[in-house]
């Protein structure tokens, strides 16, 4: 029994079994933001690190008949090991020029397919930005609805419209109107990258619109300023983060596709898709397919660099 002058000692505080899970592992030096990480770095380096020098070094082998088709690296001769690496391959790249015209190809259908996305997808996001909140979900709805079809039945259905006899020449024909030639045109390969990626340039965008304050908008229409102004003062610059996002979404895989010119675009429209393809199944060539493949994420990469520190100057602005 306790008197008045006794002061009562608390039960021991028993810890919580996250906490000494963390404790036993602080112990052996892994901090909690160590462990979060784990996992994504795992990813990172069995998708993607790993696969990836496997692809570089088969880009320095050469091409032979056999299983695998391409030369050994490593070469053991009276208890030496030798490491033999063939730069024929990139050497190759910068002086045929059917890569030289592919690389450029693809980058000009890229840029320009990305611009015109931009053009139509800002419209649609600002659009749905100032909806009602009742009706913005059902619009992203619609935005992100093509995605439950497949990509490749969505390009197909691409080539009914556009062809001799599709739908677009058969309503032109009522009018009178000679049947238009659309497949196997760069102007097909320009439809279908933006009917296919537009949802990959509205969402950026819509999520960088939203978010903007109202008041700045008011703020300029007080101080004199008409709506075209009041866009290009202030809306503009601050959906900059939005549309770098939006057209890295869109300008990064644009550059190596495939699908799209080989089903719309005619034997004109070169793409570094196409010819990778070509390298790999058709030459069975598998040292050249992977040089191909390497210069193409050079090429994927430049312009990411490019688009994060236009993007990192319009956040610090």
């Amino acid at each position: 029994m306790t008197t008045a002058h006794e002061p009562t000692i608390p039960p021991p505080r028993r810890l919580r079994p996250w906490n000494a899970v963390e404790r036993r592992l602080a112990r052996v030096g892994i901090t909690g933001r160590m462990l979060v990480l784990i996992a994504p770095v795992l990813w990172l380096l069995v998708f993607f690190l790993v696969p990836l020098a496997v692809v570089f070094g088969i880009s320095l082998a050469t091409k032979q008949f056999g299983r695998p088709p391409y030369s050994a690296l490593l070469s053991t001769e009276e208890g030496t090991v030798q490491l033999t690496l063939h730069l024929s391959n990139y050497i190759r790249l910068f002086t045929d020029n059917l890569y030289v015209a592919a690389y450029l190809s693809s980058i000009r259908i890229a840029a320009i397919a990305t611009v015109i996305t931009l053009l139509i997808g800002y419209p649609m996001a600002y659009a749905i930005a100032r909806a009602p909140d009742r009706w913005r979900n059902i619009l992203l709805m619609l935005v992100v609805l093509p995605f439950f079809t497949s990509f490749l039945l969505r390009v197909y259905a691409l080539t009914g419209f556009m062809r001799g006899n599709g739908v677009i020449n058969q309503f032109l024909g009522l009018f009178g109107i000679e049947p238009l030639v659309m497949m196997q045109t760069d102007f097909a390969v320009y439809v279908g990258i933006v009917y296919t990626y537009l949802p990959f340039m509205i969402l950026p965008l819509y999520t960088t619109l939203v978010k903007l304050d109202t008041a700045l908008f008011e703020a300029s229409a007080d101080l004199g300023a008409r709506p075209a102004r009041t866009f290009l003062s202030v809306t503009l610059p601050l959906s900059m983060p939005g549309i770098v996002a939006g057209s890295m979404l869109v300008f990064i895989p644009a550059i190596g596709e495939f699908v799209i010119p080989s089903l719309l675009g005619g034997p004109g429209t070169l793409m570094i898709g196409r010819v990778l393809w070509d390298e790999f199944f058709t030459n069975t060539n598998w040292p050249r397919a992977a040089a191909v493949a390497m210069a193409m994420l050079v090429v994927v990469v430049v312009p990411i660099m490019l688009l994060q520190r236009a993007q990192s100057a319009v956040v610090e602005k």
